[in-house]
């Protein structure tokens, strides 16, 4: 049994083309932190296609992860006029805590992005009618935080391993994991349009939580 449906090798094959370039662009340069972070997509991108068929991830999500990791890699690897793509300032909205950069959008993004994930892992253990969407939007939310939790556990291993890294300190990992927030409550709206619509029928009316 193919462990990916066949309207799905599109998002394969990009994935293996974007990775294979910055692979070869990240080692031209020596840059260890963005060739562990290749490491790190890899394992995920296996461990996605491993539980394909029983989670059944729907391809928007797969798209979104595949912008993620692309925007991920361009932050490291691209520069316009000698600055860092991740250290670009998008907005200036403040000079003090350097926002709004291109590494607070990829968070918003990319946090948006993993709690659809969670949210894809969570569905299948839901029936049609919800009595608790609070509780409900709460565990996605926190769920979707818990892999931003995990994505600064993994930047402050790369601290750890390699002599130099872009990481940056305290203020940077608080301002990641606000972003990280914003990004799962904009998911947590989405999956409510998405699943319900403006004008449906209200959560509370339409799914509640098995019991096992």
């Amino acid at each position: 049994m193919m462990l990916i449906k066949k309207d799905q090798i599109p998002i394969l094959l990009v994935n293996l083309c974007f990775l294979l370039f910055f692979t070869l662009l990240f080692l031209s340069r020596k840059d260890h932190e963005f060739l562990m972070y290749i490491g790190v997509i890899i394992f995920f991108l296996i461990l996605i296609i491993a539980t394909n068929r029983k989670v059944n991830y729907p391809n928007h999500i797969l798209w979104g992860l595949t912008l993620w990791a692309f925007l991920h890699m361009a932050g490291g690897g691209f520069y316009i006029k000698g600055v860092k793509l991740y250290e670009l300032i998008l907005f200036p909205l403040s000079k003090e805590y350097h926002i709004f950069r291109y590494d607070q959008f990829v968070h918003i993004i990319g946090f948006a992005v993993a709690t659809l994930v969670m949210y894809a892992i969570l569905k299948p253990i839901l029936s049609p009618d919800l009595s608790k969407w609070t509780a409900l939007s709460i565990i996605i939310v926190m769920a979707g935080l818990g892999v931003g939790a995990l994505n600064e556990i993994i930047e402050f291993l790369a601290t750890v391993v390699l002599p130099q890294t872009g990481v940056g300190g305290y203020i940077n990992t608080s301002l990641d994991l606000v972003s990280d927030l914003i990004g799962a409550l904009l998911a947590l709206l989405y999956i409510r349009m998405r699943e319900y619509g403006i004008h449906g029928n209200t959560p509370e009316e339409k799914i509640i939580i098995n019991e096992p």
